[in-house]
């Protein structure tokens, strides 16, 4: 266990404020495109960078009163306080045996179970594995009917229980859909519930983000593409889907690329993508965007809801809310 002070140079202050005035329009910053999003993002609200020094940054998730999140290329889960500082939670938290540095390999993904455990997505070991209050991991779900799943990503409960989440080849650093250690034939959103694996997304080409709309009856999931996608889903009884549409379509330009999203109470899906986080209404009205200097990845509401933290690149970013984001079922 290893507590490092992974700071910006000054702790929790914008950093619009730090910046040189020229160098302001790249400094991080909410971008109002329409007056719906006032109600959202008070005017005004400053956005922190609260941790930097990362190699790549994903899978944020409140619990226990700090942001644990994954470390992509570092192959490290960490969290971070509401102070800024960090600890290293696991080293070679991607589960594989001598990784490759520099891969996409670590962990990915969490969610917070029902037992106050997390689940957490192995990218390495490619597979979805339980940590818990001890920090020892434990092989939840590894294989769909003996093939190997290709490395899962995110992953969202749903109303009734059961376990959502996405599986594209990231993790497959040898070529990805190309690598021969490939078994499955298609990229696939996966439901487990009552023991049993379901493939009930398999034409996406790189499924990433996914979220349930606040009543449960829409499912959000993000296709990397190209090109950048979020694709609504009707859900019924069972978890089976329908009426499949789209809700965005990203626009080529700036940093990252469509990958994950969530919902807040009022459902609008807070979602990355090319140049930031897009603030985006039920009906695909993209209402704003949080600007970054670097690419987003992923992003997780915390304590209250009214907190939203970024997990970008190198650094985790953090701004306050107007609404209330959607909180995983479980958490605590």
């Amino acid at each position: 266990m290893r507590t490092a002070p992974l700071l910006a140079a000054a702790l929790l202050a914008p950093l619009a404020l730090l910046a040189p005035a020229a160098a302001q329009e790249t400094g991080p910053r909410v971008e109002r495109l329409d007056p719906a999003l006032d109600s959202l993002i008070a005017p005004g609200t400053a956005v922190e960078r609260i941790a930097t020094g990362f190699g790549f940054t994903e899978g944020p998730l409140w619990h226990d009163g700090r942001l644990w999140f994954s470390d992509v290329s570092g192959d490290t889960l960490r969290a971070v306080d509401p102070a800024g500082r960090v600890e290293e939670l696991i080293g070679n938290a991607g589960g594989l045996p001598n990784p490759p540095a520099g891969k996409s390999i670590g962990p990915n993904g969490m969610v917070s179970d029902r037992d106050g455990s997390v689940l957490m997505a192995q990218m390495g070991a490619r597979r979805i594995v339980r940590v818990d209050a001890n920090r020892r991991v434990t092989p939840v779900i590894t294989d769909y009917r003996g093939k190997r799943l290709n490395s899962p990503n995110d992953l969202v409960f749903a109303a009734d229980g059961a376990l959502w989440f996405t599986d594209p080849p990231f993790g497959l650093y040898n070529g990805m859909d190309s690598d021969p250690a490939k078994q499955l034939p298609y990229n696939a959103v996966f439901r487990y519930a009552g023991g049993e694996l379901t493939p009930v997304i398999t034409d996406l080409k790189l499924p990433n983000g996914i979220g349930f709309s606040p009543d449960g009856r829409t499912l959000y999931v993000t296709d990397y593409g190209p090109p950048g996608m979020i694709y609504a889903y009707d859900v019924g009884r069972g978890g089976t889907i329908s009426r499949r549409r789209v809700l965005i379509s990203f626009p080529a330009g700036g940093a990252g690329g469509a990958d994950g999203l969530k919902v807040d109470r009022r459902g609008n899906v807070w979602a990355t993508g090319p140049g930031g986080i897009r603030v985006i209404s039920p009906a695909g009205k993209v209402l704003g965007r949080v600007v970054l200097p670097e690419a987003a990845a992923n992003l997780a509401f915390a304590g209250d809801g009214h907190t939203l933290y970024i997990t970008a690149s190198t650094s985790v970013y953090r701004l306050r809310t107007a609404v209330a984001g959607m909180l995983p079922r479980y958490a605590r």
